[in-house]
């Protein structure tokens, strides 16, 4: 498989979320080396708004995926299609029973239907929380990494693909490939990334001690060109592959890149100080979520804060090697294009 129009249809879920646009738009438009796609069908739900789907030619089937009727309908007339699953919760409203149903439950669910319908690939995205912090402040995570998950949406993420492992080892159809990304950072964020921007130029962003655990990061747009590539290129059936920035960053170096872009290339007053917290503040919030999640209650806030003095970290060699997965920018560029989206879109930094 070489091309998109190979498939007699694209099937996307999540297509209307940050990463699903951008993935859309590199459907319908096309990537250097990847021709744009043919007929294009989402699973949006049934509140959503689908006038940016529309306007790029995609059919769009209303309903949630836990229903197998909506599956049906999604699935219908797809013999030798491509399903791109990028649908989940990562921060559910309150109740984080919310996180096994849809990322574990339901997706295994969508997979068993793809085999039913004939679909020929699925390519499918999950997360770095499967897998937890590193275990050192130097280490990264590769494909054979062992399973350590965080908290609920890592459990619910780890057991997605246990389950779809056990497809792809007995080589069931369809040929599946997982993706796992870290922190998305890019255009169409959400607001919960445009707060990150803003507490950071007003000084209230907690930084951890020194700030050097690092993170890796993904810019979305990078993300969408992995997961085409993982659509196209034949040998990735039924592989695992980590899609990232080329390097994993130090949170000092995140947030002083935040601050940088704001002040040099927008113009914007930014508070000189940080807010610099002692590590054991994260080792707090990690025991209130652990906590409040053994309830069966969420908290996002919390959550977000428990993972500020961790390093998680992952190498990219392996889509490199195989898919030709190239990161379009760093983190500078990336944030420099996310902040002017922000602004272009009427959000207040």
């Amino acid at each position: 498989m070489a091309s998109l129009k190979d498939y007699s249809r694209i099937i996307v879920t999540g297509a209307n979320g940050w990463l699903g646009r951008r993935v859309m738009l590199a459907l319908a438009q096309g990537l250097p080396g990847i021709e744009p796609a043919g007929k294009i069908r989402a699973l949006v739900a049934p509140h959503e708004r689908t006038d940016f789907l529309r306007a790029l030619g995609v059919e769009c089937i209303a309903g949630d995926m836990r229903d197998a009727e909506a599956r049906h309908a999604l699935l219908n007339d797809s013999e030798g299609a491509l399903l791109i699953h990028l649908a989940g919760v990562i921060h559910p409203a309150l109740r984080v029973r919310d996180l096994e149903a849809i990322n574990h439950i339901a997706t295994l669910a969508l997979h068993r239907d793809a085999a039913q319908a004939k679909i020929t690939r699925a390519v499918v995205m999950s997360s770095n929380s499967p897998f937890g912090a590193n275990a050192s402040p130097d280490g990264v995570f590769d494909e054979d990494s062992p399973y350590n998950p965080y908290m609920g949406y890592g459990r619910s993420k780890m057991h997605m693909e246990q389950g779809l492992d056990t497809a792809m080892v007995r080589g069931e159809k369809p040929e599946t490939v997982i993706l796992r990304a870290p922190w998305f950072y890019g255009p169409g964020q959400p607001p919960r990334q445009t707060l990150f921007f803003t507490m950071i130029r007003q000084g209230k962003f907690p930084l951890m001690g020194s700030g050097q655990n690092r993170r890796s990061m993904g810019y979305v747009d990078s993300l969408a060109q992995g997961i085409l590539l993982a659509a196209t290129v034949p040998q990735a059936a039924n592989r695992i592959y980590w899609l990232a920035d080329e390097r994993p960053y130090p949170m000092r170096e995140i947030i002083d890149t935040v601050k940088t872009v704001l002040r040099e290339d927008f113009g914007m007053k930014v508070a000189e100080r940080d807010l610099i917290l002692p590590p054991v503040v994260a080792d707090i919030a990690r025991f209130a979520d652990r906590s409040l999640q053994a309830l069966g209650l969420y908290q996002q806030k919390i959550h977000v804060l428990s993972e500020m003095n961790l390093t998680i970290a992952c190498s990219i060699a392996r889509a490199k090697a195989e898919l030709g997965y190239r990161p379009l920018v760093e983190l500078r560029e990336g944030m420099r294009r996310s902040i002017e989206w922000c602004l272009k879109e009427g959000q207040k930094i």
